[in-house]
């Protein structure tokens, strides 16, 4: 993963690490981490799709170093892509470490949504043709 200086894309959460969203080594458990990210695209997706969407894919997560009680967790994200029914959208986290100023990158990928009607069937993203996927990044 290449070392990036400033998140990319825009805040879509941010929370506090809590001590219930530990592991048994006292990290922030990765899975928390990812709910987050999902939450936050999530939100991103919807808002994108004009509907209802849905996770149907997550690419190339790795953490590149624990999470702390405490720390400030930040999600970004931007659309990448958008095709009939589907969303590409890439995620980074970064953490602002308890009473610290300087963020740093801790994780990122690429979670892919879908959008869907009332009876959770696969719809078109409704698209604005004054916006395109390159609008978002």
């Amino acid at each position: 993963m290449e070392t990036a200086e400033q998140p990319k894309g825009e805040l879509v959460i941010r929370t506090v690490a809590m001590p219930a969203d530990t592991n048994p080594n006292g990290d922030i458990f990765g899975g928390w981490i990812m709910s987050q990210m999902d939450i936050g695209s999530g939100i991103l997706a919807s808002k994108t799709a004009c509907t209802r969407v849905a996770t149907v894919a997550v690419e190339g997560m790795k953490f590149l170093q624990p999470v702390k009680v405490g720390d400030t967790v930040a999600c970004y994200a931007w659309v990448e892509r958008i095709g009939t029914t589907s969303m590409r959208i890439p995620v980074e986290v970064w953490v602002q470490p308890y009473r610290k100023t300087e963020q740093t990158r801790v994780t990122s990928a690429v979670f892919t949504y879908v959008a869907l009607d009332d009876n959770g069937r696969p719809i078109p993203v409704i698209r604005d043709d004054s916006q395109s996927a390159s609008s978002f990044a």
